[in-house]
């Protein structure tokens, strides 16, 4: 008879293997050893814990926001410096820490919420500085990104199969994403045209080239997903 843990041979009529501890299982007996006794409660989620902290960064924010805006109006009698400040940690709140109020923040939601902040925050940064690149360039460029993160975020998230396809079609699209974006920053600061963006989509589309051509050929693809768990 020996141990089902370590394997260690056990003399007749021991209780438990006298190097690990193990309870003796006799198979032909149909019996193990004493039972492990484990707690009976269950971990409880520390709902109350996240809330407290949650609560105390919002007031500490709003605090540092007032505190801003007090000092600027106080020493230039504007808002001034202080709007950029209010503006960015807005943003940032809605963007990163309003999801956290949530104990299962769905990514479909609050990814597009996310892009809405940034997308607001650049749209007063414009009107406050008297810009004219925001929906030309700020816009475009931001609803574009959005496009591919909330899309690769849903293939992600509810395509089970295809994982290699997936990411491949994602590098080839942000290729061409890259030459959409030096695009709209040609039409509104009258760059030149293809000075970034031919490099950066062509790195792309090698990847994604590659692949979509790995997940054509099987022992390439089961090589790739043994490799990288995918």
């Amino acid at each position: 008879m020996y141990c089902v843990r370590c394997g260690v041979r056990l003399q007749e009529g021991v209780k438990a293997c006298p190097l690990c501890g193990t309870p003796v299982w006799c198979p032909e007996a149909g019996e193990r050893g004493p039972a492990a006794t484990y707690s009976d409660r269950y971990p409880v989620y520390s709902r109350q814990k996240r809330l407290t902290v949650m609560a105390s960064l919002t007031v500490a924010l709003l605090a540092a926001m007032v505190a801003c805006f007090s000092i600027a109006l106080n020493t230039t009698g504007q808002m001034g410096w202080s709007f950029y400040v209010i503006a960015g940690t807005t943003a940032f709140y809605l963007a990163f820490l309003l999801p956290l109020w949530f104990r299962r923040p769905h990514p479909m939601i609050f990814v597009p919420v996310a892009f809405l902040s940034l997308c607001l925050l650049l749209f007063l940064l414009c009107a406050y500085t008297g810009g004219r690149w925001f929906w030309t360039f700020a816009f475009p460029l931001t609803g574009l990104l959005a496009i591919l993160t909330i899309g690769a975020v849903a293939l992600y998230r509810y395509v089970k199969r295809g994982t290699i396809f997936i990411t491949g079609g994602l590098l080839i699209a942000i290729g061409g994403g890259c030459l959409l974006a030096e695009l709209f920053q040609h039409l509104t600061f009258q760059t030149p045209m293809f000075s970034w963006s031919l490099y950066a989509a062509a790195v792309f589309l090698l990847f994604g080239g590659f692949l979509i051509l790995a997940g054509i050929v099987r022992p390439l693809r089961e090589h790739l997903e043994r490799k990288f768990f995918i």
